[in-house]
């Protein structure tokens, strides 16, 4: 949504095609956000503004008390966490706003042996098991992980194609509803 707002379409849209083939995530995203030159208070304040997070978040995060692994950044995620009044553990990048294009400093962790890239499986690296919902291209490799998934989106339609099963999902009431029996 910052991207859609504040930064170049046009170059999200050509980025996009090259994740996977030319460019691994974490190019993309740091090319992505440096096309952002708003002021860092003014992207924060429009996100937070108009963030809806998924229904049953907060009775999730209530319930399960869940680790939020995120190709996005904290700078970012945890002003929308603080105006829902939810407290959770966040895994993600840091982004430090700059006038000539924002700049990204990307979570440490080592290079996949399975992807081939630094993704968001090091985050759940030392986890006997665990669930997993999500719906993009940084959710594929640590969906594959996880003991149950839950998928929407363009990481179903992967997964589909994988033949890997998992359960679909609207909201994240239908993920607790599973996990409750689960």
């Amino acid at each position: 949504m910052a991207i859609e707002r504040f930064g170049d379409l046009d170059v999200f849209s050509a980025l996009e095609l090259e994740l996977g083939r030319t460019m691994t995530l974490d190019e993309v995203i740091a090319e992505e956000m440096a096309t952002i030159t708003a002021p860092f208070e003014e992207v924060r304040d429009w996100l937070v503004a108009h963030v809806r997070v998924r229904p049953g978040f907060r009775e999730l995060v209530a319930a399960y008390d869940p680790l939020i692994v995120s190709s996005g950044f904290h700078e970012l995620i945890e002003p929308v966490l603080e105006r829902e009044g939810v407290a959770a553990r966040v895994a993600a990048n840091h982004v430090t706003a700059d006038p000539a294009g924002w700049r990204t400093s990307f979570a440490e962790g080592p290079v996949c042996d399975v992807c081939g890239e630094r993704c968001k499986r090091s985050a759940v690296a030392g986890l006997r098991s665990f669930a997993y919902a999500g719906d993009g291209y940084s959710d594929r490799c640590v969906a594959l992980a996880a003991e149950l998934r839950f998928a929407r989106d363009g990481l179903a339609a992967w997964l589909d194609e994988q033949g890997v099963a998992y359960e679909p999902f609207d909201d994240l009431h239908d993920v607790q509803a599973v996990l409750v029996t689960a």
